[in-house]
């Protein structure tokens, strides 16, 4: 039995596929977020700040009520049907929104949108699709998906808004994800491998093991602290902008262009080194930092160009430092076959915390007015401090990498006996066999060479065969 390093072509379209779907959903999420401030403010209703974050925050609310259950309903009603919900809710959504007159169907449209999903239902339809062995890969596409949406939205926002305004956004919304049905419909292969994926997916017998780890509930906290200060910076950043330069809201993309790529430039080699040298701890942890030290510089920053871009700079570097580390810790030091159940609380608390800061960013705006970026900053500061320290106090994460093989035809007491051969070999770091998933999940000492790691995984595949 060999060990095949490459996808198959059906496994690339299936994974490529479902990346842009997943892209979709991030774009209506981010592709307003420089503008929508400025732009909610003209509508009727829009002069309280306090119902434009609602506003903003509205998608993460509802991610948070129906992410989970959108993915645990699609292991009985079927993935692509819930895939195909969701995007007509997204799609349903961003007509309210792009119809609006005031900022109540504004807030309405974006709590639409925001029901539609449909993440994990992706997750477990990639997880489907692909073999156990390359799922780590489809994984890491959907990530550099999801950061290149972000950072494309900040740019393209700006740019679209001068031609055709939010609401031709969210009209755009709406038309994308109509031709993402097609897509579904058409380029997703039936999947031949449907059922619950431990390492994909979130199992609800697993939530008390998660919920209950320390460790998990820091990187919990981390996230949560992150995109809310992003949600809340995007309530005041913009209208800074705008009044301490002059520079029109459409114009933007030239202060957030040069920031992302230069920010992103530097990060590459800072998550090389990391995960490399087995440095990812003390690397996270000065990242944290410096996410604190942003906060603080923002105080003292709106009102010039210069420290708006630098703070800016900053924050970016910060922001895509521990945006791409927090999933790899959360790999790293979850159970192993508890990781998909991690992940969803992972997720969901991103989505809470986007939310809450969207509200308390529109809030602290409308109660301080002019102000009212030192309150949001001087807020957000205090949790990165918070979040500081319990990153000092995080365990090192071990440096290991999953590895995921197929067992079919293996029983419960076949199994165990399995595992309990594969975690005496040298390299291994924990082993669980699903016999109900037919999967092995194997954790190998990343710092062994690859030809090591290969050998590794050649002798399990052997013993399998066996």
């Amino acid at each position: 039995m060999q060990f095949s390093e490459k996808m198959t072509r059906l496994e690339t379209r299936a994974t490529v596929a479902l990346a842009s779907i997943y892209g979709l959903r991030m774009l209506g999420m981010f592709l307003i977020l420089p503008i929508f401030a400025i732009y909610a403010e003209k509508l009727e209703g829009g002069s309280n700040h306090t119902l434009i974050g609602l506003a903003l925050g509205a998608y993460g609310f509802m991610q948070v009520i129906f992410q989970l259950p959108f993915g645990i309903a699609s292991d009985r009603l079927g993935r692509k049907k819930l895939i195909y919900v969701g995007l007509i809710l997204f799609a349903m959504g961003s007509l309210f929104a792009a119809t609006a007159t005031d900022i109540y169907m504004v807030i309405f449209g974006r709590a639409i949108q925001g029901a539609g999903a449909i993440s994990a239902v992706i997750t477990a339809l990639v997880a489907d699709s692909t073999r156990e062995e390359h799922r780590t890969q489809a994984m890491a596409m959907i990530g550099a998906t999801i950061g290149l949406t972000f950072a494309v939205s900040l740019v393209l926002g700006p740019v679209l808004n001068q031609y055709i305004g939010v609401p031709g956004m969210f009209w755009l919304m709406a038309g994308l994800s109509i031709v993402a049905i097609a897509v579904v419909k058409f380029g997703v292969p039936p999947p031949v491998n449907v059922h619950v994926h431990s390492d994909a997916q979130a199992v609800p017998a697993r939530m008390r093991e998660v919920l209950k780890d320390a460790q998990l509930l820091r990187l919990n906290f981390g996230t949560f602290c992150l995109h809310g200060a992003q949600m809340a910076m995007f309530m005041v950043v913009p209208f800074a902008i705008k009044h301490s330069t002059g520079l029109n809201e459409n114009l933007h993309w030239k202060i957030y262009l040069p920031v992302l790529l230069v920010s992103f430039l530097l990060m590459v080699p800072v998550i090389i080194y990391a995960e490399k040298k087995a440095k990812l701890k003390p690397v996270f942890v000065s990242a944290v930092g410096l996410m604190m030290l942003t906060q603080i510089a923002f105080i003292f920053s709106l009102d010039s160009l210069t420290g708006i871009v630098l703070a800016l700079f900053s924050y970016f570097l910060a922001f895509n430092i521990l945006e791409a580390t927090l999933p790899s810790l959360i790999s790293k030091m979850a159970p192993v076959a508890a990781k998909g159940t991690a992940m969803g609380v992972h997720n969901t608390a991103q989505s809470f915390g986007m939310f809450l800061g969207a509200a308390m960013g529109g809030c602290l705006s409308n109660y301080f007015g002019s102000n009212a970026g030192a309150a949001v900053f001087l807020i957000c500061a205090i949790a990165m401090l918070v979040w500081l320290g319990l990153a000092l106090g995080m365990q090192p994460p071990p440096s290991v990498k999953t590895k995921m093989f197929n067992i079919q035809g293996y029983n419960d007491e076949q199994a165990a006996q399995l595992a309990h051969d594969v975690r005496a070999m040298e390299g291994v770091y924990e082993v669980v066999a699903i016999p109900s998933e037919t999967m092995l999940m194997v954790k190998l000492e990343n710092q062994r060479s690859k030809e090591f790691q290969a050998t590794l995984s050649q002798a399990i595949m052997n013993r399998i065969g066996s």
